[in-house]
């Protein structure tokens, strides 16, 4: 009878157990790896990066004065291009199957050889800067975004003056995050070469919203090596309403 009784604890205590893993593994997912997860995928296009490199939103001109045509296609078709092309060769070794949101692949990046890390880096991080600019911007942005902003860097302002402390600071080659963390905060950040915050390997986490280009191949035909002044021109393009969607998705 003792022993009926304990084995009868024993079990219960087992499956309660085993039910608190399971609940504490799903109420413990962080908003890094639920960007990651098939669902959140499935229901936002804006976190669903793939393997191909699209064809560039606008025309090579289309960002002067700010950013010039030469550098916008040498860019785009040679740089941002190699990545993707090597992107596809580091996957098809890896048998990491392309038709999968490249945000998989990034979230465990730690997983992957540096030719896998290097290139899915730039590829995603490249495919984000484009699609964050456009030929006029808005300035700033509004709403939820903008209320947020000045509540985590106290102005406006404030915030282009971090981030562009960011980017500039940034030694060698890399790129300036505004993000949002697992808490759903808004953060920014940097990272070296083509490093992103979505990456398992990265010091600050989080999705990035807005992605700052600070090689010096995305400005040097233009600003040489003044840094300071293609981050100053640059506000002049960002597509605040895209960065809008980000946020709104990645805080709901």
């Amino acid at each position: 009878m003792t022993i009926n009784n304990s084995r009868r604890k024993f079990l219960s205590g087992s499956a309660k157990a085993s039910m608190a893993i399971t609940l504490g593994s799903l109420s413990g997912i962080s908003l890094l790896e639920s960007c990651s997860s098939p669902k959140m995928i499935a229901n936002s296009p804006l976190f669903r990066t793939s393997f191909d490199q699209p064809t560039l939103p606008y025309a090579y001109s289309a960002l002067e004065p700010y950013i010039d045509a030469k550098t916008m296609e040498i860019h785009f078709t040679k740089h941002a291009a190699t990545y993707a092309s090597n992107l596809k060769e580091a996957a098809t070794a890896e048998g990491v199957k392309t038709s999968r949101p490249l945000e998989e692949v990034l979230a465990k990046i730690s997983k992957y050889t540096p030719k896998m890390r290097n290139n899915a880096g730039g590829h995603y991080n490249h495919e984000l800067f484009w699609k964050s600019m456009k030929t006029r911007g808005e300035g700033k942005p509004s709403g939820t975004l903008l209320a947020d902003v000045e509540t985590s860097f106290r102005s406006f302002s404030d915030f282009k003056s971090q981030f562009a402390d960011a980017a500039k600071t940034r030694f060698g080659s890399g790129w300036a995050w505004l993000i949002v963390t697992s808490d759903k905060k808004l953060a920014i950040t940097s990272t070296a070469n083509q490093d992103n915050p979505l990456m398992d390997i990265a010091e600050v986490k989080g999705i990035p919203l807005l992605g700052l280009d600070v090689w010096e191949h995305a400005y040097y035909l233009k600003y040489q090596n003044k840094r300071a002044d293609y981050i100053d021109s640059w506000w002049n393009v960002v597509d605040w309403d895209f960065v809008q969607k980000r946020y709104d998705a990645a805080k709901a």
